[in-house]
């Protein structure tokens, strides 16, 4: 298989991460529920897990990183914990299920909600922020970069805006931690959302947050915690406070060991073999008569996605067509994101995505882009 997949999942998981996942799950107990052995050993992994996110993403420690199962839970508690009714908050024509939905519950519970619009390649006007904020707004909720068409945010802009305005700015990093910078603290991000089995590299089920000191989110779940059992309620305190229950410790091996991988390869060197391989394919295939490409190339900084039609042909055929003729993995359809595919002008045909990581070659791209130019000719 030629896995073009990965802003799914990535599929091609370093060595590192399989081994680690594999010695937790031989070897660890249940993290901070008693002081054996194998509890010990589980209590280490997640701190140096936190650890290791705290220091890539510029954390002030490593108790403002909670974990979750993913970036849709860590969205969730996040959009969830820091409304109320009567508060209004900005998004974007760009985001994901994962943020809409969660902000559509909370339009229904009585919070304002605007939609900043996009254009016909899926690009935000930045002035369009600052003119939307109003005297009751509370937060700018934010993708890093489009699931669909891979156009980046300036987030550091919109963190400036925030800040200057007072706001909380929450940022869903899904499609872009492990493949771009991120530094929480000079981007002014006060809540930053993501999920480990993307451009992280870690095992599925793992993801979290991180919050800024002084930044009190509700939690959306209680009970257990190992610590402060006689409390009533949940204890109050980061990160114990967003994490109720037993953690995946198994999987935030994983995570660890893959975020130790990115230091090591270098994230800079990940970005551009993976931003090669997608210039190399848009280039291949944006000049095929018949196959529309959506999105903005004109900046070279980019999420590694391109996003595409072959004539009229509905994208769940064309990505069933590379995968049972060529061996072609893509993913097609609407992409949880139902504002963007509006802005596109795609809700009928929905669109086929290809995303690279660093593990395909130039040579999976070729042939992928061969593919498309025969499914192009064909009547």
């Amino acid at each position: 298989m030629i896995y073009l997949d990965n802003a799914a999942t990535t599929r091609h998981k370093p060595d590192c991460v399989v081994e680690a996942v594999t010695r937790a799950l031989c070897s660890l107990g249940n993290p901070g529920r008693g002081a054996h052995e194998g509890t010990l050993d589980a209590d280490r992994v997640v701190f140096e897990a936190r650890l290791a996110l705290a220091g890539l993403f510029h954390a002030e420690g490593p108790d403002r990183i909670a974990f979750t199962a993913n970036s849709t839970e860590a969205l969730n508690i996040a959009i969830k914990g820091i409304l109320q009714p009567g508060d209004h908050v900005i998004t974007t024509a760009l985001e994901h299920n994962s943020v809409l939905r969660p902000l559509y519950e909370m339009e229904d519970r009585g919070v304002e909600l605007t939609i900043l619009p996009a254009d016909r390649q899926g690009r935000l006007r930045m002035e369009d922020f600052e003119a939307a904020i109003r005297p009751n707004t509370r937060a700018i909720v934010c993708t890093h970069g489009s699931n669909l068409t891979g156009n980046l945010v300036d987030i550091a802009r919109v963190g400036r805006t925030a800040r200057r305005h007072r706001l909380l700015f929450v940022v869903d990093a899904s499609q872009t931690a492990g493949v771009f910078p991120i530094d929480v603290q000079e981007m002014g991000i006060d809540i930053l959302c993501f999920t480990g089995h993307k451009s992280l590299l870690g095992p599925q089920g793992t993801g979290g947050l991180y919050v800024r000191p002084g930044v009190e989110v509700r939690p959306l779940l209680s009970g257990g915690s190992g610590v402060q059992t006689y409390l009533r309620r949940h204890p109050p305190q980061m990160p114990t406070a967003l994490e109720a229950g037993t953690l995946n410790a198994h999987g935030l091996a994983g995570l660890r060991a893959a975020v130790d991988y990115i230091q090591q390869v270098g994230l800079d060197a990940i970005r551009e073999q993976e931003l090669d391989l997608m210039w190399n394919f848009y280039r291949r295939v944006s000049a095929i008569p018949g196959v529309t490409v959506y999105g903005d190339f004109s900046q070279h900084l980019r999420c590694p996605i391109v996003a595409l039609n072959v004539r009229d042909y509905d994208s769940s055929q064309v990505s069933d067509a590379l995968s049972a003729q060529y061996g072609i993995a893509t993913r097609p359809g609407a992409h949880c994101a139902p504002l963007m595919h509006r802005a596109l002008g795609t809700v009928e045909q929905g669109a086929v995505r290809f995303s690279f990581s660093h593990f395909n070659t130039r040579e999976e791209i070729e042939i992928a882009a061969s593919a498309l130019v025969e499914l192009a000719q064909e009547e």
